[in-house]
């Protein structure tokens, strides 16, 4: 068995699961900020660092960047494969989309971590 180094999963069907559970822990997440905003009539400073200095709003957070990070980078690869034929193009344009979902899932650490 080939195993392909930019893919996150180890097959398709692994990427089709890490995918639909990606995206239902961004639904919750999308849906209970919602609900957070719209129950909240008064959104203070002291307010929003309430709800992010519990510890299960840290690791529900960090979960959602993780989803964001597994998501992302499955997506740009199917869709770079997909419609990218020029390997050196397709490998550029990769490592940047990579490069970029990492520094977004860093400084969500270092910005979540810091409260």
């Amino acid at each position: 068995m080939v195993n392909v180094a930019s893919t996150f999963g180890r097959s398709g069907t692994h990427d089709y699961i890490l995918l639909r559970a990606s995206a239902l822990i961004l639904a919750t997440y999308a849906i209970f900020m919602v609900c957070f905003l719209v129950a909240t009539p008064n959104l203070t400073f002291e307010a929003w660092t309430g709800l992010f200095g519990n510890l299960w709003m840290k690791v529900y957070t960090l979960l959602a960047l993780t989803a964001v990070l597994v998501h992302g980078w499955i997506g740009i690869w199917q869709v770079l494969t997909d419609y990218v034929k020029h390997s050196f193009g397709r490998g550029v344009l990769q490592f940047i989309v990579s490069l970029a979902l990492i520094v977004y899932w860093l400084t969500g650490l270092f910005v979540l971590w810091g409260v």
